[in-house]
């Protein structure tokens, strides 16, 4: 790979010179490749990020990806978003999230809430390849928000900071901050606002760095904190109206909830061909590992939780531009489950590779990096649990009406490559109001004309376990409707979401029937009956052959160099 050092700050590709990110990142095998595994995982070792990696993606233009369209950059459709930085997360997850997705995370609030000089302020930086960062947690409240004490306190015409945050990635290098501050004492949820800053424009003398933190996993990312002393900032910094900022978090977290998923799976993309490549080269009992059935099993249920996680991740951030009023809950249960079910299949792949997967270095050091990678990647924004405590409140009002009479999503949430109507960032409702159109979509298909028997006889079994929560989450006590509701609440959620990840695989092969691969009926049963089988329930004997089928779908796409994902894309190397 030759890293582009031409490319002209402030500008980004006309969609059609759009580049291949996957393309230019080159052979991530071959030893002479400045972003190759041998240099990321030398990186790792020495707790860095990258630097030729940054070089490459500021030479991609990658920050464009998240400045919208009308601001010169190439952010319209949250779906395609997740798609570009699955190459960065297929390659290096620490690039990802110290490049990429800090920077998504801070500039997402500003297209939510800010002004139009606030916009145009960010997106200039982003496009002459600026950082951003977003600071929200501080170690003694962690995600609780509403507890934050940094203070904005208004001084005449400016406000004064004081406090600090903890832990924040690239907030000792950042060029701008969204911070999130406390500007009223009174409690509520009118209590904080967010400020815009400029770095560059802050006298150095009211601000400290705090100490960098080392982690297990991204050992690359700059996660480290910032004390703000009397610090003067304009009043123009406030994003959007004063005391507003839960408002815009409540919004702004739905679409980066949304797209973050999806780029994960490009992690397990990546173990799932580690593990494969072994598997075909090691050879035991005169067979490849491959053929034995244990290690068989353990690669075609690895591809199908890597299906099932990119059918629902990208039919959530589809919903974003379709179904923009009920993604309050598939953002947080995509965040929640797609995370669960990456983890849980790399580390039945870890099995496969054996003792290998823990070496930090030759043909498979990527597996043990990106293993300790996917739990931090993960973690990062939001956790399994505030994913979970979003939902709750909701479950009583789906139970009454969402999950019995609302209408089917259309057919554009499924569509892969059809037109989405443009992202309304402030327009992204606060609650879903009892409707759930995603799940809806089982009742429809397997009580409509012309289904297949077996796929709507599992569409049965999920509409089934759909109204057995239903008559649960109805008669759920008040203490258990909220935050601090019982073990039973947030069991509740997770079969939930099991469900909308049936109904998003449902949709996904429904309505892209002239997608090989896609239209095609076993996959969509073995996942199906898969997710039957993460709710307890015996999805009924599998047809005759469906694992060996997938399995040699898996050896094709693997011959041919082709991604794991939907997208079946031929890859670099």
């Amino acid at each position: 790979m030759t890293v582009d050092t031409a490319a002209v700050p402030g500008t980004a590709p006309a969609p059609a010179a759009e580049p291949d990110l996957e393309t230019y990142l080159g052979n991530p095998h071959d030893p002479a490749n400045p972003v190759g595994y041998p240099a990321l995982l030398a990186a790792d070792e020495r707790g860095e990020l990258l630097a030729d990696g940054e070089r490459a993606l500021d030479g991609y233009g990658l920050n464009a990806e998240f400045v919208p369209r009308a601001l010169g950059g190439r952010f319209d459709r949250a779906d395609r978003l997740a798609q570009v930085l699955r190459a960065v997360f297929r390659r290096d997850t620490t690039l990802g999230v110290g490049y990429g997705v800090t920077t998504f995370i801070a500039a997402t609030p500003v297209w939510t809430s800010g002004t139009a000089e606030q916009r145009r302020w960010m997106a200039d930086l982003l496009l002459r390849h600026g950082k951003a960062s977003a600071g929200y947690n501080e170690l003694a409240h962690g995600t609780d928000f509403g507890r934050a004490e940094l203070r904005a306190d208004r001084a005449g015409d400016h406000f004064v900071v004081t406090g600090r945050k903890e832990m924040v990635g690239n907030l000792s290098r950042a060029d701008a901050v969204t911070l999130f501050a406390r500007t009223d004492d009174r409690p509520g949820s009118r209590s904080h606002s967010h400020l815009l800053l400029d770095m560059a424009a802050l006298p150095a003398a009211h601000r400290r760095h705090l100490r960098r933190y080392r982690t297990a996993g991204v050992r690359g990312v700059l996660l480290g904190g910032l004390e703000f002393l009397d610090c003067p900032v304009p009043a123009d910094a406030v994003v959007g109206e004063l005391g507003g900022a839960m408002e815009t978090v409540l919004r702004a977290f739905q679409v980066t909830r949304g797209v973050l998923p999806g780029m994960a799976v490009g992690i397990v993309d990546t173990q799932l061909r580690t593990v494969l490549r072994f598997a075909l080269d090691r050879r035991l009992y005169g067979l490849p590992v491959a053929e034995l059935p244990h290690a068989r099993t353990t690669l075609v249920d690895g591809f199908l939780d890597l299906l099932i996680s990119d059918c629902l991740a990208t039919v959530v951030a589809r919903a974003l531009h379709v179904l923009p009023d009920q993604t309050s809950v598939y953002s947080a249960a995509v965040k929640y489950l797609v995370p669960k079910m990456l983890q849980d299949a790399a580390h039945r792949l870890s099995v496969v590779l054996g003792a290998r997967s823990y070496l930090r270095d030759g043909p498979y050091g990527i597996f043990q990096k990106n293993l300790r990678d996917l739990l931090a990647a993960t973690l990062t924004h939001a956790s399994a649990a505030v994913c979970q405590a979003t939902i709750i409140p909701q479950l009583p009002r789906l139970a009454q009406q969402g999950w019995r009479s609302s209408p089917a999503a259309p057919p554009a949430l499924f569509r892969l490559a059809d037109p989405l109507p443009p992202l309304d960032f402030a327009g992204i409702g606060l609650s879903a109001r009892g409707v759930d159109s995603l799940t809806a979509t089982l009742r429809e298909y397997g009580a409509g004309p012309g289904a297949e028997p077996a796929v709507a006889r599992l569409c049965g079994v999920f509409t089934a376990e759909l109204d057995r929560l239903a008559g649960v989450c109805a008669d759920l006590p008040p203490r258990d409707r909220t935050v601090i509701a019982g073990r039973r609440s947030f069991d509740l959620t997770d079969r939930y979401a099991t469900v909308l990840a049936a109904a998003a695989c449902l949709g996904v092969w429904r309505h892209n029937q002239d997608a090989p691969f896609l239209r095609d009926t076993p996959w969509l049963l073995a996942a199906l009956s898969r997710l039957a089988g993460r709710l307890g329930i015996d999805p009924g004997a599998a047809p005759d052959g469906l694992e060996r089928h997938l399995f040699i779908e898996l050896l094709e796409r693997h011959q041919d160099n082709r991604s794991f994902d939907l997208v079946n894309r031929r890859l670099a190397g």
